[in-house]
């Protein structure tokens, strides 16, 4: 069913109108009827004033290396144009006031959801992560250090914990730099192991915006940039989210 969904929407581009609907999703503009320029995502995004839990702050788990660099980053948010995301529970959390097209409607418990990289709630045990990103250059910078759930190899963390960690990372690079929501592919070459309780930086950037795309690559490295854990490349599709009227 989701799957349908999403062809018939990739092929909106072309042809404008959802098969046996009367539903019909214009041509993407950043400037859209109901205001998505950047920073209007960014600001929904990234609430000020909420009781939600941020996920991205950090926690007795972090290695000295994450946390170096996440203060590094910090600082430059006063000055150098970079914002910390906040990262909560669910995506439900990040776009409220927004809806899915009606075709990509699916009914769910809403306290039932949790994003994939906040599954695991013990602190140090799963994912740690925080992403940075900077509005004007279109680039992130995850700081990710894998916890023993996500071992593979003994001692190293499972390349699909990697996989998910870059493709969460393309998923907000991609919806704040140009209403990508979802991942049309993603192509990852593993180079090197991660260990357990390291820090992993990694480097997107959108490429290219066309035909309702976008484009963006990863580097994953070390904190010293001498080893190269994976290079990943990824194509989001572009898909204006609606007001909902419910919440007001």
């Amino acid at each position: 069913m989701i799957r349908r969904g999403l062809r018939a929407a990739a092929r909106l581009g072309h042809h404008g109108a959802l098969p046996g609907g009367p539903y019909i999703l214009p041509r993407f503009s950043l400037a859209s009827a109901f205001g998505s320029s950047m920073d209007s995502l960014v600001s929904r995004f990234c609430q000020e004033k909420t009781d939600l839990k941020n996920y991205a702050l950090p926690n007795a788990s972090w290695c000295p290396d994450m946390l170096n660099l996440y203060h590094e980053f910090l600082e430059k948010t006063k000055a150098d144009g970079w914002i910390r995301l906040p990262s909560f529970k669910s995506n439900r959390n990040h776009i409220q006031g927004l809806k899915f097209p009606l075709v990509l409607t699916v009914s769910s418990d809403k306290s039932d959801c949790h994003i994939f990289t906040r599954c695991i709630k013990t602190e140090g045990q799963g994912y740690e992560y925080v992403i940075f990103f900077h509005p004007s250059k279109k680039k992130s910078v995850c700081l990710f250090q894998p916890g023993p759930y996500l071992e593979g190899p003994r001692g190293f963390a499972h390349g699909g914990s990697l996989a998910a960690m870059i493709d969460e990372t393309f998923s907000k690079t991609a919806y704040l730099a140009g209403d990508g929501l979802f991942t049309l592919n993603l192509n990852t070459r593993f180079k090197n192991l991660i260990r357990m309780g390291s820090l992993a930086v990694l480097n997107v950037g959108v490429e290219k915006v066309e035909d309702q795309k976008l484009y963006i690559s990863c580097v994953a490295q070390s904190t010293d940039q001498q080893t190269v854990y994976a290079k990943a490349s990824g194509t989001f599709l572009q898909l204006q989210l609606e007001e909902d009227s419910s919440q007001y």
